[in-house]
Order: C-alpha cells, then structure tokens, then sequence
C-alpha cells in the first residue's frame, strides 16, 4: 500500500497544480493588470507549490483524526484539509507575488483574492479524488 499511496500522492500533486497554477494566473493578471507578472507568479509557484502540497499529503496521510476510534467523516477531514492547506498555499503565494510584482501590496490582493477561489477548487479536487482508486490496492477510507 505504501508504494501505491505515493504514486496518488503524487497525481494528486500533479493534478492540484494545474488546477492552482492556472488559477494563479488568472488572479494574478487581472489584479497586476499584467499577464507577463501572472505568468511569471503561476511559473515561479508550480515549484513551490507541488513540493509543499506533497508534505502536506504525506502529513494529512499520517494524521489519523478519529472521534471515538471512528475515522472522521471524509467531507470534515476534506474540510480541515482544505483549511491547512489554503493557509500555507496563500502564504507562498504573496511571498511570490511581493517579490515578483516588487509591490507588497499586490501580494497581499492577490493572496487574499485566491482564498475564496482556490478553496472551492481544492475542496471539489479532493471530493474527486476521494472518489477515485487510483493509487488504491483496495479502498480503506482509514488509509485516505
């Protein structure tokens, strides 16, 4: 199961950053008002972006958050995952967009622009996922 769990993980990486990097784009052309500076943010985010989605995978993999030795109820972990993940992700996405646009401002409209959509986004990927077997052996919900 091990070998199998890191070939999801890592689809679900792959997949996710598309999903964000295009996002990222879009949000950050429209409020720089530049497509070279969204570009640029998108790109130098995919690096970012997927390193820190996969330990954020393996961590979420290996926290077993259980109510009374019950498996807590995927659309509440798929929640809870969406939380820490979105406040991780925001953060490296202002540190980016300060830096490239060299206008912290920017960064902060940008990173606060991208919560609402990305956390829709990220919540409808996991529900995607979670349906999927890919990378499965067999389905346990106490492995996702």
């Amino acid at each position: 199961m091990k070998d199998q769990s890191h070939k999801r993980h890592i689809a679900k990486t792959i997949t996710w950053r598309i999903v964000g990097t295009l996002d990222t784009v879009i949000l950050s052309w429209i409020i720089s008002g530049s497509p070279i500076i969204g570009l640029k943010i998108g790109l130098a985010e995919v690096v970012t972006k997927m390193l820190l989605y996969y330990f954020h995978e393996r961590a979420w993999f290996k926290i077993n958050l259980s109510k009374d030795g019950e498996v807590l109820e995927s659309r509440k972990r798929h929640i809870a995952k969406t939380f820490t993940w979105r406040l991780i992700g925001t953060i490296d996405t202002m540190i980016l967009a300060w830096i490239i646009s060299g206008d912290p401002l920017t960064g902060l409209k940008i990173g606060f622009a991208e919560v609402v959509t990305k956390m829709l986004l990220y919540y409808f990927h996991e529900r995607f996922w979670y349906k999927s077997n890919y990378g499965l052996s067999n389905r346990n919900k106490k492995e996702l």
